[in-house]
């Protein structure tokens, strides 16, 4: 591989390599950078699967896809599972909804989850207007819900985050699809206006951002990982949340009918 090529691919890849010219980077050093470049991943199929079942999603059972579409499909669809936050800003539903066109972006390597969110449900209902099936879509919602409360995925993907990243991921995940009833305990009642439907989703969306973001903080300031209790409370604010979408869609759909 060219200088040239490895530069366009550090970018695609959201790596930083800085080498003078006479250097080599063997081909260890260069995998180790790839996999902490792209191991990022979110909670584990089970824990989406239970958020999606928690929240009475009739096809549950597909939320896991997305993490499996990453496989093939890249950068284009990594980069919708998380926002980085450099800059440590508040977010705001302005800040989702200006993310919205960044939706499938390979090049935005900060990420531009709140967006997508939004984004995907828009996909569901346009192809919901024309008769054609369109579960999948909401299936992608569903799951970049997930995402939204795992902590690790709204502040940097620094030395801390790759420590623990995987570990908070799978802190639940083992025999969750049996054990729902923690996740209701944290369950609470989101209304979401059908006629301001993206507005007051997007302010959802910056609450939990924030919320999510601020635990973040706190473990990497501790230097850990979240409790168990901690992780169910997040996965209560997914389930709080996608059934509040779940409703507005139904209605959605009905206005078409």
């Amino acid at each position: 591989m060219s200088d040239s090529d490895m530069r366009k691919y550090a970018v695609n890849n959201r790596m930083i390599i800085m080498r003078p010219a006479s250097c080599r980077i063997t081909a260890i050093g260069l995998a180790l950078i790839l996999w902490f470049s792209t191991t990022a991943s979110g909670w584990y199929d089970e824990t989406h699967l239970a958020i999606a079942k928690t929240a009475g999603y009739k096809k549950w059972f597909h939320a896991a896809g997305p993490d499996m579409a990453k496989i093939k499909a890249g950068n284009s669809e990594r980069y919708n599972h998380w926002y980085n936050n450099i800059a440590g800003v508040i977010v705001t539903p302005e800040l989702v909804m200006r993310q919205v066109k960044q939706y499938n972006d390979a090049y935005d390597t900060e990420g531009h989850l709140y967006g997508a969110i939004i984004a995907s449900l828009r996909d569901y209902l346009r192809k919901t207007r024309k008769n054609i099936y369109a579960e999948y879509y909401l299936s992608y919602a569903a799951h970049y819900i997930g995402d939204l409360t795992q902590p690790l995925h709204n502040i940097p993907y620094d030395v801390f985050n790759r420590t623990y990243h995987a570990t908070n991921d799978g802190l639940v995940n083992k025999q969750i699809l049996k054990n729902t009833a923690r996740i209701k305990k944290y369950v609470y009642t989101i209304y979401l206006d059908k006629d301001n439907f993206e507005r007051d989703l997007s302010a959802e969306i910056s609450r939990l951002a924030n919320l999510s973001r601020s635990l973040g903080l706190i473990l990497k300031k501790e230097q850990r990982m979240m409790t168990e209790e901690e992780a169910f409370r997040q996965l209560g604010h997914s389930v709080s949340l996608l059934q509040a979408v779940l409703e507005c869609m139904a209605g959605q759909e009905n206005r078409e009918k």
